[in-house]
């Protein structure tokens, strides 16, 4: 175990990129311990990646790319603009509004900080906010991509952990909820201490307007349901609101109806069994394609293939670090080592809350060195057992992990949303790491609400029946 470990670290520590340092020490431990074929690595490693969750990972890697070549960002920026820019530090709260709204498209911190973040940074600065304001607001409001639904990371843990990324995907959406409140109160905040003032007028037509945008959307689900209860089928009833909702929104044009409708034919999809987690992200597809195709008319061929390879690019990146850490987290497995640290943990406590607050602790330090799925893939096997073992929802455990490393991509050394913020910025890495710092403090004040009061994740996916 000790072998398998500090190779780990050296190679993290000499450069190695993460999934090479996880699949050269796999191959070393075996090789030197012999504790199993070495033909063993190539087979742990492709069963890693033949999993059918996983095919959800390509597809909403590829939605948000085609969210962001179909022009897309640009129309939430705007209704966010018209819903909140009218308010002290107005751009600030734009910012976390965009967010939260490509959040229910992308799945991903890191299509969010490079799609809309490139939007937002650039108007902030325009309209006098500090670069390093309007790096870690859009940095903050980047860790809702995964929180969220639907969200990358809660696929894998899923698959990881054996439980429904469904319930997964309804337990974040209190959470995020939460996140954005946490959010906008600290926007408020530094508009109060600095002066700011708001960013656009005041005006009813626009404030009416987007609030019609958000009524439109949320009467959708409640059509439909009235439909059903007059006795049509939901197949028709559905239908026949997609229909309607099109020929409204095709005559007056709206800014951001259709990306605010994703989320909820993805959810709405999901719990009327039309489509699995799975093939939600083949639906996400499918929407963006139409947006931008038939809707909007702002993709070519040229720009879909762009975005194909792009995802094909990350995709594979993303994959090869999950067949990597597959063989690291079974090793860890058979070695004895997990069990070894499910006992030191357990020695240490059997308060659940105790238990929590030292996962929190461990998984964060993880986060600000490992890449999020491979530590979701590593960490899964080893804290899971102990989890069940306390009586903790694994559920509740999987936004918690999530969450945590979330806050892990904002920092170095490996801080992917970090690095992107800081090239879309154009300001040094360490200045981008100060800018951030602030901001730790809604995202931690959120994950303690999270951590101690379950019925924040649980409650939603109890009411609709997908957890006990």
């Amino acid at each position: 175990m000790l072998l398998l470990l500090g190779v780990f670290l050296i190679l993290m520590l000499v450069g190695l990129p993460v999934a090479l340092a996880m699949a050269t020490s796999s191959l070393l431990y075996i090789l030197v311990t012999g504790i199993t074929p070495d033909v063993t690595l190539a087979q742990r490693m492709i069963a890693g990646v033949e999993s059918f969750p996983l095919l959800a990972v390509p597809f909403f890697i590829l939605a948000g790319n085609l969210m962001n070549i179909a022009g897309v960002t640009g129309r939430i920026y705007k209704f966010a603009v018209a819903l909140v820019g009218w308010m002290r530090g107005g751009l600030g709260h734009v910012n976390i509004i965009g967010s939260v709204i490509f959040s229910g498209m992308s799945g991903t911190a890191i299509a969010d900080a490079a799609g809309l973040g490139t939007i937002e940074i650039k108007a902030m600065k325009d309209h006098g906010y500090s670069t390093e304001f309007s790096v870690g607001v859009t940095a903050a409001s980047a860790t809702l991509g995964p929180i969220i639904p639907p969200s990358l990371p809660f696929v894998i843990y899923g698959m990881m952990a054996n439980v429904s990324i469904g319930a997964l995907f309804l337990g974040g959406v209190i959470p995020g909820v939460m996140m954005t409140l946490f959010m906008m109160v600290t926007v408020a905040y530094f508009a109060h201490k600095n002066g700011w003032g708001s960013d656009s007028p005041f005006s009813w037509p626009q404030l009416g307007s987007a609030a019609i945008e958000i009524a439109i959307v949320v009467s959708f689900p409640l059509a439909v349901w009235l439909l059903t209860v007059a006795g049509v089928s939901t197949n028709v009833s559905i239908g026949v609101g997609l229909a309607v909702l099109l020929l409204i929104d095709w005559y007056f044009d709206f800014s951001a109806v259709m990306a605010l409708m994703a989320p909820v034919i993805l959810i709405g999809g999901m719990t009327l069994g039309w489509f699995t987690p799975t093939e939600a992200a083949v639906a996400a597809v499918i929407w963006s394609l139409f947006l931008g195709l038939v809707r909007y008319r702002t993709m070519t061929l040229q720009t879909v293939a762009k975005a194909t390879f792009d995802t094909i690019e990350t995709t594979a990146s993303v994959l090869f670090i999950v067949t990597a850490a597959s063989i690291f987290a079974w090793l860890l497995t058979v070695s004895q080592a997990a069990q070894i640290m499910t006992d030191a943990i357990l020695g240490l406590t059997q308060n659940k809350w105790v238990f929590l607050l030292l996962a929190n602790i461990l998984i964060l330090v993880v986060g600000c060195f490992i890449d999020t799925i491979a530590a979701i893939t590593i960490l899964v096997p080893i804290l899971l057992p102990i989890v069940l073992k306390l009586g903790i929802d694994p559920i509740h455990f999987g936004l918690i992990m999530t969450l945590n490393l979330m806050i892990g991509l904002l920092h170095p050394p490996l801080g992917m949303v970090l690095f992107v913020l800081a090239r879309v910025a154009k300001l040094s890495v360490e200045r981008t790491t100060m800018a951030i710092l602030p901001w730790l403090v809604p995202l931690l004040l959120a994950l303690a609400a999270i951590t101690y009061i379950p019925d924040l994740t649980l409650w939603l996916p109890k009411y609709m029946g997908l957890a006990k």
